[in-house]
């Protein structure tokens, strides 16, 4: 596997620091990828571990090649990472620190037959497992109108939903991604200079839609707290709002049990640098938090970092 599809993580520093590594500690990428956030933890590292979940087993054939120094460390685990109880019950670990950076990843989105990008003609897919029956495709070409404009509204935040769902019945059969991006834009009124692509929205809705995401994000949220060690912590990027509200509410919950402490009262974004190198920062927001640990306390340490 050619390691020319590798992206720069985002906030990769940030996170490392955040994460305050235990040089003996074990650590989890609940979103491995092609091991960009997981290189930077196992450079920390000197006896602890290193265990990478993914759904796409294609970025854990990469990230085993790029990990490979390590490889000793490294426990990969082809699951999604609502199942990172199930992991770490299985190897009999407690963690000293997880990171999540949610949503696709850039080998995904540059891969024209996985059908994520409009950037380019391919197959409605959108499946970040390929093993899952169910595509994108099902939901353009066969779901009701009201049902596909519901979803472009709830996970999108898309306000021409009903338009564009119009839209898309009547162009049925939608071809490929490239038909679906024309078709949107089609719809979309013009308001003046925009930013974001017309279709950006209704892709995203629909990726959000296949791969289950914000389910899966619940569950991930709910179950992680029980694998963490006492002063562990726990890192999350997400990339827009809808994530970034569960994640956000998901740790309040948490605070109020008074067995965690949220260690960013303010969001963690990218600086202007890192965002002219690597755009995909640009809507990365970074939250953390810290499992309390009674024996020994860790103020000090906490107002230090």
């Amino acid at each position: 596997m050619v390691l020319s599809v590798l992206h720069t993580p985002v906030l990769a520093a940030a996170i490392v620091e955040w994460l305050r590594i235990k040089p003996e500690g074990t650590y989890l990428d609940a979103t491995v990828g092609t091991g960009g956030h997981a290189l930077g933890i196992l450079q920390r590292l000197k006896t602890g571990r290193l265990i990478g979940l993914d759904r796409d087993p294609q970025a854990l054939v990469i990230a085993r090649e790029r990990l490979k120094e390590f490889e000793r460390q490294v426990t990969l685990v082809h699951t999604d990472f609502s199942k990172i109880d199930e992991v770490a019950s299985d190897l009999k670990v407690k963690l000293d620190g997880v990171v999540a950076d949610l949503g696709v990843s850039s080998l995904e989105l540059d891969t024209p037959e996985r059908g994520f990008s409009f950037r380019w003609g391919g197959p409605l897919d959108m499946r970040m497992n390929p093993d899952y029956p169910f595509v994108a495709e099902e939901i353009v070409n066969h779901w009701p109108e009201r049902k596909l404009a519901d979803v472009l509204y709830q996970f999108g935040e898309e306000h021409e939903s009903r338009r564009i769902a119009r839209a898309v019945v009547r162009a049925r059969p939608v071809r490929d991604t490239e038909h679906l991006a024309t078709v949107v834009a089609g719809v979309q009124k013009a308001r003046g200079r925009q930013r974001l692509h017309p279709a950006t929205k209704t892709f995203l809705a629909l990726r959000i839609a296949v791969n289950r995401e914000l389910e899966e994000l619940g569950q991930f949220l709910s179950r992680t707290p029980a694998t963490l060690s006492p002063g562990a912590r726990w890192a999350i990027l997400s990339y827009h709002s809808l994530e970034d509200r569960m994640v956000k509410r998901g740790f309040q919950e948490l605070a109020r049990t008074g067995e965690f402490t949220i260690l960013t009262k303010k969001v963690i974004q990218a600086g202007e640098s890192e965002i002219h190198s690597n755009p995909r920062a640009r809507s990365a927001k970074l939250r953390v938090i810290e499992k309390r640990d009674w024996e020994t306390g860790d103020e000090e340490q906490r107002e230090a970092s």
